[in-house]
């Protein structure tokens, strides 16, 4: 049968992919290997994943690639002080993950662990017990039909709020003018085990409302406060371990002193995995397609998966209808960004250069903190389609099946920035090499490594399967 182009080209990656790989590597500088209390974050980390492997670098993370491209590991741990783990700390993490074979896709699943001091790392490294999602706290509005029980302020219009019962029903009601006590709340007083924000912020405070005047979350010294409208100021603490998503925060992930929230939401909040923003966030792609596949698919992904495959689409959509432009490293927040015109295929769908200008700005400069090998995800409910990967000696079945009828590839919810139409990515738990697609090629399945893409197919056709078979050599 002929090959796509796309396919072709993802078979041809394959060829450097080494005969063995680790589970799990530890990547920590020398220095902070050396200090006594952040060597027991690496310590730690090694008695939980008794085969893990602890790569060091001195002046440059670029000193670890040899060791890690032999050890090819399915999670990558970087240890950082909160010195260490800046903006551009966090890029060379993303392109550094890029590298560990010829695919412009991340290699690993990778997180940095850190926290406002060694106590706090070590407390985030020795947890073990997995997440299970059953509460979700937001300030905007997030799809409660896909989670088990929630609440969610709406930035955009004063007074609204929407909840979720344990019971299933879903009612709007009248919410308080200023939300920040009762936000607050649903961290130490309901123990959310998700919680969601977007909206104005900077390194120090989240600003709750958007279109309207409301109160703020602050940070200073690894402690949360919340400060109303009417300038009174309180404690923020929660003990319970959660997951953290501000979406749509500019500079919540950008770790520049010991008072940046996000060290206040590990510290102080019992946050154990969280994205963030290092820069100012306008076009919205690594962010809000995050909710796309963990809160939208609840039960497929792991966070941490669920950001990488939010990560492959980013790249996938640079890739295919850009030419060239994947390899472009860019400044991260730099204002001189530009664009470059999309291809034919590109040009198709109606994309810009303007497109290709937010994917750059957004492509290295999106933060996971945490264990990457830390399993936290929502409670399993239908979703809108359902994938299952079959093996069978070397052959492959990757089948989707639509669940909404005619709305099964559309998008669960809008709200926010570049939401809806991900492509479906089914991460694979091994690695392979040696692919050859046998069906399902006019699909244009991208077939890497450790993973398997299929473009979104957008449009439902009823009457046909959805189904990518190929076979393939397992290496790990």
């Amino acid at each position: 049968m002929k090959q796509s182009f796309l396919t072709s080209v993802a078979i041809l990656w394959l060829w450097c992919v080494p005969v063995a790989a680790a589970s799990y590597s530890i990547v920590v500088s020398r220095d902070t290997q050396a200090d006594a209390e952040w060597n027991k974050v690496v310590t730690a980390l090694v008695e939980k994943y008794q085969h893990a492997e602890v790569v060091t670098w001195t002046d440059s993370l670029d000193e670890t690639l040899s060791a890690l491209r032999k050890q090819h590991p399915r999670q990558t741990c970087f240890v950082a002080t909160p010195a260490e783990a800046g903006r551009q700390f966090v890029a060379d993490v993303h392109r550094l993950t890029r590298r560990y074979d010829d695919d412009p896709y991340a290699d690993t699943l990778w997180g940095i662990l850190t926290g406002y001091d060694a106590e706090n790392a070590l407390q985030i490294a020795q947890y073990r017990p997995s997440l299970t999602v059953r509460k979700v706290a937001s300030g905007t509005e997030v799809a409660l039909d896909m989670c088990s029980q929630g609440v969610w302020y709406d930035e955009l219009v004063k007074n609204k709020k929407v909840s979720k019962a344990p019971d299933g029903e879903i009612k709007q009601e009248q919410g308080p003018s200023d939300t920040t006590r009762a936000l607050a709340a649903s961290l130490s007083d309901n123990a959310a085990d998700l919680f969601v924000t977007s909206g104005h912020a900077t390194e120090r405070d989240w600003q709750i409302g958007f279109r309207y005047r409301n109160g703020q979350f602050r940070s200073k010294a690894g402690r949360m406060f919340g400060v109303t409208t009417d300038g009174e100021r309180f404690g923020i603490q929660s003990k319970n371990p959660k997951v953290y998503l501000p979406i749509g925060n500019c500079l919540m992930g950008h770790i520049d002193g010991p008072d940046a929230m996000a060290l206040a939401w590990m510290n102080d909040v019992g946050v154990r995995q969280m994205i963030g923003y290092t820069v100012l966030t306008w076009y919205g792609y690594g962010g809000w397609g995050v909710l796309d596949y963990f809160v939208e698919q609840p039960g497929r992904y792991s966070l941490t998966q669920a950001f990488h495959a939010n990560h492959h689409a980013l790249i996938h959509r640079l890739d295919t209808f850009y030419d060239g432009v994947a390899s472009t490293n860019v400044v991260p927040g730099g204002r001189n960004i530009t664009g470059s015109p999309p291809n034919q295929l590109g040009r198709s769908l109606g994309l810009t250069a303007f497109d290709s200008r937010g994917l750059l700005w957004d492509r290295d400069t999106v933060a996971f903190y945490g264990d990457p090998a830390w399993n936290a995800r929502m409670t399993p409910k239908l979703k809108a389609y359902g994938q299952k990967l079959t093996t069978e000696g070397n052959n492959y079945t990757l089948t989707i099946t639509p669940q909404r009828g005619v709305e099964s590839f559309k998008p669960v919810n809008t709200n926010g920035a570049q939401r809806g139409w991900r492509p479906i990515v089914e991460l694979l738990d091994h690695r392979v090499s040696d692919v050859k697609i046998v069906d399902g090629g006019d699909l244009n399945p991208v077939i890497t490594d450790d993973f398997v893409l299929v473009p979104n197919p957008r449009v439902v056709d009823l009457a046909r399967e959805y189904r990518v078979s190929f076979t393939a050599s397992r290496i790990d």
